[in-house]
């Protein structure tokens, strides 16, 4: 390891997610929180580990399969970070279900809302259940009873099992003393009962609950001595070497079905699971006791995450917003071209609407002026307004190129479909560069103007997808700026086709300038900082641990540079640490929508440089992604991000968490001072705005 990188200026990757969960788990015991939010926040954290474990231990066993005795920034190699990891994520997993358990379903039940145990159904709930269970339930079971002619099934990654132990001899004489019972994904894990068989509004009982209650029947004459819910978690990182495939399409088509049958990374069981049978299972997916977890409740609780649509209680919920517009597009049907001709407009997703993006590519496919749209596509969901508008503009004739993202993970699968229909609409369908997934958020409308070619262009720093523009933060910008276009028309001819990287007036682009931009804007900030000048940097991401950066950074901060991080998940760089970090403060904030803006600030001797980006500070945005970072340059839209971006966040006293030198973080608290949420007063300014009726009037 190089000296400058010395591990105890640096914090661990893996420790700092758990962190994280940690941080969106207080978030289910904050009472003030709406309780069915509380249960979705729950929920989050049953997702987040889920992919924790799928990605990121999956990756340090595979690191310690192989033998690694590679070690990160922080000093420690996959066996010292697993450990650690193993032992956080045990505490985590139990302070999860005492939430559960000892928080939220008492109150749930005081809201009518109750999960019926099995052992105080009454008679009537009794009837109801084993009538769902012989119509609904074990119709659609195979029970597997494991002898030499019936091996271990194969177990799909993340599925509901049950584990029966059984004594007694079947209807051939058989001697079995195991049987697993797979529960078919089709089947709902929580079942709601009629209001009059519950005895309230709302009363749901579980499917392990059912099938606990009534696996006897599915081993006629033989004794039941023991049922228990099990669920593995398997390595779902896919392995396609892109080097080698002809059609990455029909290589990726090939490999996701094998996603759902990777190694064993975790076993969950019900914390009642006897001795015998976790050895069993332990033994059958190659685990380790480490990798046991016992749970107090369902082993997969991200399936609670129904149940705020399934009561309706909009009293236990978030209040309703209807998201801003700006004024020039208020007007129903607003002409976007002529509003871009005006200036720059600029959107803050969930706040303002995230419409006028799908309206911009709906009138591009429609307008005859139009002759071509080019679009980057990362995540954009199964069902979505702006790739039909693009298959439109495609079977209109219009030269539509779209860049998928095949690689995105988890949603592979949509985007191969995308491609498909695009393809068979006559779009140019590339899927990036080998060896860089295309994170870059890139739209570019060509229109004919005059006799000319006019363009129009939208840059974001989150994904084309409407439902997450609802729950996300996010910074949208549209341009007519010829110069910012023509950089976004020439970073569209590198994805597409071949040749060296032109030179970019405003962009910063990865692999190539964004690394080197950001650090040469650091360092400026500090050369400031040492001729006596006032010196400032803020920056908002999701992630920071490129550790040149970081050092930069403390390289900043010693000379005098005040430096504001906020930071929403993992942070590798250490704050306030003395004669080290003195000037730097990270924060992390946690609220209703999920901070996903990317926003970077330079005071650059009272220029103010503003830049959005697509972009973390990390090693894979910097150096294996195509990512794009791009200026904001009307004076009033970069006060805008200034000031709803970055400048609030730092008044919030109620989601924001303050990290210390250790890496621990603490809840601000407003104790004599008024309490201000950040998320709640952009909601105040921006979801309704009388100017902008006004205006429109």
């Amino acid at each position: 390891m190089s000296k400058k990188y010395l591990p105890q200026n640096f914090l661990n990757r893996e420790l700092g997610l758990l962190e994280f969960n940690q941080r969106v788990l207080a978030q289910a015991e904050n009472v003030t929180v709406p309780l069915l939010e509380r249960l979705k926040y729950l929920c989050i954290v049953s997702s987040n580990l889920d992919e924790f474990f799928e990605i990121r231990v999956a990756g340090l066993k595979e690191q310690i399969k192989l033998g690694s005795v590679s070690t990160g920034p922080d000093g420690m190699d996959a066996r010292q970070t697993l450990r650690l990891v193993r032992e956080r994520a045990h505490q985590l997993i139990e302070r999860q279900y005492h939430v559960l358990n000892d928080s939220l379903l008492p109150a749930l039940a005081q809201e009518g809302i109750h999960f019926l145990r099995r052992t105080h159904w009454n008679d009537a709930q009794r009837a109801w259940v084993k009538d769902f269970f012989m119509r609904e339930v074990m119709p659609v079971l195979t029970p597997i009873g494991l002898d030499p002619a019936h091996p271990f099934p194969r177990v799909l990654n993340k599925s509901l099992n049950f584990a029966v132990e059984l004594q007694g001899k079947d209807a051939f004489g058989r001697n079995s003393a195991m049987a697993i019972v797979q529960a078919p994904r089709l089947l709902p894990r929580t079942i709601p009962l009629p209001a009059e068989i519950c005895g309230c509004p709302h009363g749901f009982v579980f499917l392990s609950s059912i099938l606990h209650a009534h696996v006897g029947e599915l081993f006629g004459g033989m004794e039941v001595l023991g049922c228990y819910q099990f669920r593995v978690t398997r390595n779902s990182n896919l392995f396609v070497d892109e080097e080698e495939v002809k059609n990455l399409r029909t290589s990726l088509q090939g490999e996701l079905p094998h996603r759902h049958f990777g190694h064993a990374v975790r076993l969950e069981v019900a914390n009642s699971c006897s001795l015998q049978m976790a050895d069993f299972l332990l033994q059958q997916f190659s685990l380790s006791h480490d990798d046991l977890y016992r749970v107090d409740g369902p082993v997969n609780l991200v399936r609670l995450m129904g149940i705020p649509n399934q009561v309706a209680r909009s009293d236990l919920m978030f209040p309703p917003f209807v998201p801003g517009m700006p004024g020039i597009l208020q007007k129903k049907g607003a002409d976007m071209f002529k509003a871009l001709r005006k200036g720059d407009v600029l959107l803050h997703h969930p706040f303002q609407s995230f419409k006028p993006v799908i309206d911009f590519i709906q009138q591009a496919a429609d307008d005859p002026s139009v002759v071509a749209i080019k679009q980057t596509v990362y995540r954009t969901g199964v069902d979505s307004e702006l790739m039909e508008a693009l298959i439109a503009a495609a079977q209109r004739g219009k030269e539509v190129t779209v860049v998928v993202e095949l690689l995105a993970r988890f949603d592979e699968e949509a985007n191969i479909n995308w491609a498909s229909r695009l393809e068979q609409a006559g779009a140019h369908v590339v899927y990036g560069v080998v060896g860089h997934k295309t994170h870059a958020k890139l739209l570019m409308v060509l229109r004919r103007e005059d006799g000319k070619l006019r363009r129009y262009a939208h840059l974001g720093t989150g994904n084309y997808h409407p439902r997450t523009a609802r729950l996300y933060t996010d910074f949208g910008l549209f341009t007519s700026n010829e110069e910012v276009c023509s950089d976004v028309s020439e970073m569209f001819s590198q994805i597409t086709s071949l040749g060296k990287a032109g030179k970019l007036r405003h962009l910063w682009q990865s692999p190539f300038t964004l690394h080197s931009q950001v650090l040469r804007a650091i360092q400026n900030e500090t050369r400031l900082a040492r001729e006596g000048k006032r010196a400032h940097i803020m920056a908002k991401m999701n992630a920071l641990l490129e550790p040149e950066t970081i050092m930069a950074l403390y390289e900043a901060s010693q000379a005098g540079v005040k430096v504001d991080l906020i930071v929403r998940g993992v942070c590798a760089l250490r704050a306030g640490v003395p004669g080290l970090s003195d000037n730097i403060r990270v924060r992390s904030v946690i609220g209703r929508f999920l901070e996903h803006t990317r926003i970077f600030y330079f005071r650059n001797d009272l220029a103010h440089d503003v830049y959005l980006a697509s972009a973390d500070w990390m090693d894979r945005n910097f150096f294996r992604r195509i990512e794009v970072c791009f200026p904001i340059l009307d004076a009033k839209l970069k006060k805008r991000v200034i000031d709803e971006g970055l400048s609030i966040y730092w008044q919030d006293n109620t989601q924001a968490w303050d990290m210390d030198g250790e890496g621990y973080y603490r809840l601000k608290t407003p104790r004599r001072a008024t309490p201000k949420c950040a998320q709640s007063l952009l909601l105040e300014k921006l979801a309704a705005l009388p100017l902008d009726i006004e205006e429109n009037a």
